[in-house]
């Protein structure tokens, strides 16, 4: 057959194929948002412009108004097609093509054809339209976009079979996104808009609810976005825009292969993540070949990335830095994360390096520079013990060979003009000055070298080693003396200096433990992480020595200690409590924080008995005022049913009192009302009093709804304002007869007492709707009225004891029905609440698991 889409559209016969049509797509994030509607409004404006609009396929789901909106436009027939003994219809794409308008309105692109059909999937009809260079104006939804299918099936519970690849929309020339808020969209499906009244309860409460409209809403927001932001990207690129628009965060992080890799993507994945940016690697390749990954490791990096949500890039350039600024910029990056330089500081005297050419050129970037371990493996200046750092050590080094070389060049220059008295001046101010900047080895070097060089040069014999007087061996151990005592200053100087900076690191960290035991909901093991990460440890250990054995009360990291004896370091608190850390052998120099560290340990254990403690008392006090509401209701709930009772027996019995048939009927009803009331009264304090002790054991088996309902209702004044809309064919649920019987009754009997606009406390002739439907393993029960609803956030308190939400008398029971009700439905595996009605009112969905045979 051959393909009209193939056909050259020139009558001459050329072989020149038709420019390809232009999709535009109306995008939502559920059914119902107006998508079709949108799309209909649109093409009528085009058709009153003059452009030639035909509609392939719209599905109008027996919504009047969307239906309105068809009318003067031209429809293609669809073609009918047999499957399983019923007609279906789907586009007639042929015809279309025959037709060859402008425009053609393709509703659901996601659906699937009925077999038979020329394509499998209504959106391959698309792609055949598009090619014959028809523009296409159609629909689709956020759950049937092919990479969150699966995302939304764990948001819904529901499977989408009928999926549009993401690419066929993100090459889409127009995409709208038709937006609606949760609560307008539970409105217009409530008000029968969406879906016919047989389906919207249990639309309401399955699919439609509110955390799942908003959890759609905002994957179909984010993926708009991004398509927005790749839009942008490609003006940008046109328009040769490098400046940085910060219209969406985005950092970038920038690793060299190196063992600090790791740990700065780690970084930027927090920073990112707090900034709710996207995370871009990226890796720069000298051009000349120099400084590359070692093998293997950018493998690893690339699967990390992959692990922490990010995309890894790898650019060529022989300038990094510039090579980084033009790639941020090109992304329109608003945050770098570099690490700290490797180089040394002496390096760094000749070139900045990268990170400081970064800072510098960046603009409106911003800059994180990151530390990490392999910094200190670059200061391998650092010699011996000394306290002076690497650089001034090295910079001692070099001025105790330059300095004493200088005086001597100074004195044989002006040889006949200064006496040796001067030249000797000049050693000592070298020596002295190498000794302020080196300590004392580059000092007793330049000392040494300064006495040789002003024996040799300047001391009788000249250009001999040879000492003739005494008074100059005395010049030269003066010379060396002064030298280290200088120096020796220096170090003590730079040795209180470092001791000063560490009693501020260990203050720092007094005070991090001491505000985590203070602040911090868990103060124990949060403490003791905080120990193993700032000594690098594997494990940290609290153990107590209860009956004579050692017992972890708490621990962080793994293998952590059993006893003090197998700690690589033993930090006692108490004798009967011990701070046991695993890992590697600490310097004497940590002890002192480790011993506070391990007292606030101790406090934090306190405070979390103490914590524990002070619950337990909490608990008692609210049993006790538990049973304090109690005797107060039920001392009044009791009287005042036994006062009626009293007066009506005792009018009754009163022999003076003549009485007729009526008012001693009356009398006997008044008795029997109060009986039932106490009855009810004292039935739901057994029930309660039986949650409580854990005495409910249910027996479970199939039963339906429908059996259930009506035998709950035959018991409760008002039935007759009770509407029952439950359908016999229902799945049957997995229940205890007499507890669900129990929960119905009370449930209704609430919405009689107080879901119906009218007096407090009375029942009202407004209608009380019972309804069911099944949702995947769950058959749900819903009573809904129309009454005021309650506050937010006090759906959970209306299901407690006592509680009787909304009262103004003491007259409507003790507030234990709905509490029953609870309590019953969870010991048989399902569950209650309480959600708006939309239009008004309360609605309480009652979910029990549908039956299964094979559960049996």
């Amino acid at each position: 057959m051959s393909d009209p889409a193939n056909r050259s559209s020139d009558p001459t016969g050329s072989d020149d194929k038709p420019r390809r049509g232009e999709l535009r797509i109306y995008f939502g994030s559920a059914p119902g948002v107006g998508k079709t509607f949108a799309m209909l409004a649109e093409a009528r404006r085009r058709a009153e412009r003059g452009t030639d609009v035909v509609v392939g396929f719209v599905e109008t789901h027996g919504r009047d108004k969307t239906a309105v909106l068809l009318d003067g436009l031209e429809i293609v027939p669809r073609q009918y097609l047999a499957h399983r003994g019923r007609q279906f219809s789907e586009m007639d794409v042929d015809a279309v093509l025959v037709r060859r308008p402008e425009v053609v309105l393709v509703d659901e692109l996601a659906h699937t054809n009925v077999p038979g059909s020329r394509n499998d999937k209504r959106w391959q009809d698309v792609e055949e339209l598009l090619e014959a260079g028809i523009d296409v104006l159609s629909t689709v939804n956020v759950q049937h976009l092919e990479s969150l299918n699966d995302v939304v099936e764990r948001i819904t519970g529901v499977v989408q079979h009928e999926t549009v690849p993401d690419q066929l929309v993100r090459d889409a020339e127009q995409i709208e996104l038709v937006d609606i808020t949760p609560e307008a969209l539970r409105r217009r499906l409530a008000h029968g808009n969406v879906y016919p009244a047989h389906k919207i309860d249990a639309a309401l409460g399955n699919y439609f609810r509110v955390g799942n409209l908003t959890a759609l809403r905002e994957l179909a927001l984010l993926w708009v976005a991004d398509q927005v932001d790749v839009a942008l990207q490609r003006y940008r690129a046109e328009q040769r825009i490098t400046d940085t628009w910060e219209t969406r965060e985005r950092v970038v992080v920038s690793i060299t292969g190196g063992p600090e890799s790791e740990s700065l993507i780690r970084r930027a994945r927090r920073v990112a993540t707090r900034a709710g940016a996207e995370l871009l690697i990226l890796h720069v390749l000298r051009g000349d070949g120099l400084a590359g990954a070692p093998p293997g490791a950018m493998a690893r990096y690339r699967q990390l990335a992959e692990d922490v949500g990010a995309t890894l890039h790898t650019v060529v350039g022989d300038d990094v830095p510039t090579a980084l600024l033009d790639f941020a910029r090109g992304v329109n990056a608003t945050q770098l994360v570099l690490g700290t330089s490797r180089r040394s500081r002496v390096a760094r005297l000749f070139e900045e390096g990268i990170g400081a050419t970064v800072v510098r050129r960046s603009g409106s970037i911003d800059v994180h520079m990151v530390t990490h371990g392999e910094t200190k493996r670059a200061s391998w200046l650092r010699l011996g013990r000394s306290p002076l750092s690497g650089f001034r050590q090295l910079l001692g080094w070099v001025t105790a060979l330059l300095l004493p070389g200088a005086a001597t060049a100074v004195g044989l220059l002006l040889r006949g003009s200064i006496t040796m008295s001067t030249d000797l001046v000049d050693y000592f101010l070298a020596t002295v000055l190498v000794a302020l900047i080196g300590g004392v080895g580059p000092a007793v070097a330049a000392a040494v070298l300064s006495a040789g060089l002003l024996n040799f040069f300047f001391t009788p014999p000249l250009y001999s080693l040879t000492v003739a007087e005494g008074e100059n061996v005395v010049t030269l151990v003066v010379m060396v003396v002064v030298a280290v005592m200088v120096a020796l200053v220096v170090d003590s100087a730079a040795r209180r200096a470092e001791q000063a900076a560490r009693a501020r690191t260990e203050a720092a960290l007094l005070a991090s433990y001491a505000r985590t035991v203070l602040t911090s909901p868990r103060p124990l093991p949060r403490l003791l992480e905080k120990v193993r990460e700032n000594f690098g440890l594997s494990s940290v250990a609290l153990l107590e020595r209860q009956h004579g054995a050692w017992r972890r009360v708490e621990c962080v990291g793994p293998r952590p200690c059993d006893e003090p004896d197998e700690a690589d370091v033993d930090v006692p608190v108490t004798s009967e409590v011990h701070l046991a850390l695993r890992g590697k052998a600490l310097a004497a120099a940590d002890q002192r924080v480790l011993e506070a560290a391990a007292g606030q340990a101790l406090l934090a254990l306190r405070q979390q008995r103490l914590a524990t403690q002070t619950a337990e008392a909490q608990r008692r006090v609210e049993a006790t005022e538990l049973r304090t509401a109690l005797l107060s209701a039920v001392g009044h709930d009791l009287r005042t049913p036994l006062t009626s009772i009293k007066a009506a027996v005792g009018s009754l019995r009163d022999a003076e009192l003549t009485l007729s048939a009526e008012d001693t009927a009356e009398l006997l009803a008044t008795v029997e009302e109060s009986v039932d009331r106490l009855t009810g009264l004292v039935d739901n304090l057994l029930d309660s009093s039986r949650l409580a002790t854990g005495a409910v054991h249910p027996v479970l088996r199939q039963v339906g709804y429908y059996e259930v309902v009506a035998k709950a209702l035959s018991g409760i004044d008002g039935r007759s304002a009770v509407l029952v809309d439950v359908d016999e064919r229902l799945p049957p649920v997995l229940a205890d007869v007499g507890l669900l019987e129990r929960v119905i009754a009370n449930v209704v009997d609430n919405a009689l007492r107080h879901g119906c606009p009218g007096s407090e406390g009375q029942r009202n002739e407004s209608v009380v709707a019972v309804r069911a439907s099944a949702h995947a393993d769950h058959v749900e029960l819903r009573v809904v009225d129309r009454g005021r609803g309650l506050p937010k956030r006090a759906g959970e308190a209306m299901f407690a004891p006592f509680q009787r939400l909304g009262d103004r008398d003491a007259t409507s029971g003790v507030g234990l029905g709905l509490s029953v009700a609870k309590g019953f439905t969870e010991a048989m595996g399902g569950t209650i609440e309480a959600e708006d009605t939309p239009g008004g009112g309360l609605t309480v969905v009652i979910s029990l698991p549908a039956y299964r045979a094979e559960a049996r």
